[in-house]
């Protein structure tokens, strides 16, 4: 598991003061009314984008900052590796696209102390923030269980993208992003005849058949969202 570094706390007087971002209107909403129910929480800010979370972080110091994934031209791990630069004493929940374990372990290299899927409850959105502000890990139930099931080989039935080299990782990204083997040679500066030779071995390596459950392996692992 990744190290995160350490989180320089304010003292615990007072309510936790949390940042709300993501471009979604009716979830920050959501959330600020599923907070404001909790005594010991307090939202000062809902912003739309990366941006503007962190312009407002500087400006009011919450505690913690709950991060979506719409947040204009940064993505939710990039706004938290900037909030580890510029603002490191701000605890970062994300609430994440996808919670393959490759993806979230990226998350928690970017600075993200708090993870939760899609599915996550606002019981498990509470926590999370809790145990932020106290400068601990929280991981949702459902991507905690990823974790565990991405430990064992014998469950996972196919290797992990740590096996493929650079290049092969990505024409995986381009190939299940619909790129044809002349669009993907293109953009990397190889032959067709190249591309394909690579995305061959790369599915004999891993052991999987068809274009199509390529793409299924992709989305996995992180590589893309098809969204």
């Amino acid at each position: 598991m990744p190290a995160i570094n350490p989180i320089s706390t304010r003292p615990k007087r007072g309510p936790i003061t949390v940042l709300l971002a993501d471009d979604h209107a009716v979830l920050r909403d959501c959330l600020a009314g599923l907070l404001g129910h909790e005594e010991d929480l307090k939202v000062v800010a809902s912003v739309a984008d990366g941006e503007a979370a962190l312009r407002e972080a500087e400006r009011l110091h919450p505690r913690v900052v709950v991060l979506g994934n719409g947040l204009g031209p940064m993505s939710g791990i990039d706004t938290a590796r900037a909030f580890a630069q510029k603002a490191p004493g701000v605890a970062v929940v994300l609430l994440a696209a996808h919670s393959a374990p490759s993806a979230v372990r990226r998350a928690l290299e970017a600075g993200v102390v708090g993870c939760l899927g899609r599915e996550s409850s606002g019981e498990e959105v509470v926590k999370a923030i809790r145990a932020a502000a106290a400068g601990k890990r929280y991981l949702g139930e459902s991507i905690a269980e990823k974790f565990v099931d991405d430990a064992r080989p014998s469950a996972r039935g196919e290797l992990q993208i740590e096996t493929l080299t650079g290049t092969e990782r990505n024409i995986l990204r381009l190939v299940s992003e619909g790129k044809s083997n002349a669009e993907v040679a293109e953009i990397i500066g190889l032959s067709a005849r190249t591309v394909e030779t690579y995305r061959l071995r790369m599915m004999r390596k891993l052991g999987i058949g068809n274009l199509a459950s390529l793409v299924k392996y992709a989305i996995r692992q992180g590589i893309t969202t098809l969204e």
